[in-house]
């Protein structure tokens, strides 16, 4: 594993889609939009903003299509979308996304949760949307879920999880990204499963890593990674999110605290960490909920 930090990372912000899509308070399309181009102002550039999943599954994002016609898709900011089948990818195309995302699991028991599938035939289901997709010039990532954990099967093996996320980005995605679903990865098991997707040929230059702060490691957990020289992580404003299919699982890294960190490090996300925190406290408010980012609270009782 390298020691070497990289100069600058991607922040690949999630709290549009993975940190909205399981709030039991409705939030308006116009509000969405709103705080969409509040992310953009604050600096960053990758923005996943909602998902093409059916309706009765996350009925949250119903207004997919309204959301990306008001934020103006072209632009120096790239909108990710979610994408779970063909049917999705329909709409998609006609919404003129041009970069998608699929969500994969390294587990028989999270696939047939998650996908009604199982982990061999989450693959024939994947295969054909992806082909279209890059028929369509788009591009595509894929994440690979449960990768340190299942609330149903426990530890998962590391070969495990390495082959199922070769087998998704072999699928012809640009990135895969490693996703610790219910919080419980460590710095080690980071390193660990790192370590063995570079001896697999997946090295730095296409993973991205997703950390969850069920048991507050996520911070730690993104420095492992940074020691490996990951360069794309993926964080949500305020903390926002979790999933409704694991658990215990409690939100996702906050992108403040994330930023908070890198700001000291002395390495560029290019992310205006005050912008993004009264941004974070503007959505706290409409969710009616303080936002669990410490970086957030802490600026949030400086003197104005």
């Amino acid at each position: 594993m390298t020691t070497q930090m990289p100069e600058s990372v991607t922040v690949y912000e999630v709290g549009a889609r993975d940190g909205l899509q399981n709030e039991a308070t409705v939030i308006a399309t116009a509000d969405k939009v709103e705080f969409i181009r509040r992310l953009a102002a604050s600096g960053l550039t990758t923005i996943e903003a909602t998902s093409f999943v059916h309706p009765t599954w996350v009925p949250q994002l119903t207004d997919a299509e309204d959301v990306l016609r008001e934020i103006d898709l072209p632009g120096a900011v790239s909108y990710p979308v979610l994408v779970p089948n063909l049917r999705g990818l329909d709409r998609a195309v006609a919404a003129g996304v041009r970069h998608i995302a699929i969500f994969g699991s390294a587990t028989e028991s999270f696939a047939q949760k998650n996908l009604n599938r199982s982990v061999d035939e989450q693959f024939e289901m994947f295969a054909p949307t992806v082909t279209r997709a890059l028929h369509e010039g788009m591009d595509v990532r894929a994440y690979v879920s449960m990768c340190f954990g299942d609330p149903w099967e426990g530890d998962v093996p590391v070969g495990q999880v390495v082959e199922v996320g070769r087998r998704l980005y072999d699928l012809g995605a640009s990135q895969l990204s490693i996703g610790d679903t219910l919080g419980l990865a460590t710095p080690g098991r980071v390193h660990d499963l790192l370590d063995a997707f570079d001896t697999a040929g997946l090295g730095a230059d296409v993973l991205a890593v997703h950390f969850h702060d069920t048991y507050g490691q996520a911070l730690a957990n993104s420095y492992a990674a940074l020691e490996a020289c990951i360069r794309t992580f993926d964080a949500s404003a305020g903390g926002l999110g979790g999933c409704p299919y694991a658990p215990g699982a409690a939100g996702n890294l906050a992108t403040e605290d994330l930023v908070w960190m890198l700001d000291g490090l002395g390495i560029q996300s290019g992310v205006d960490v005050r912008a993004l925190a009264k941004t974070s406290s503007w959505m706290a408010e409409k969710l009616g909920r303080p936002s669990t980012s410490s970086v957030v609270r802490a600026l949030a009782a400086q003197p104005a």
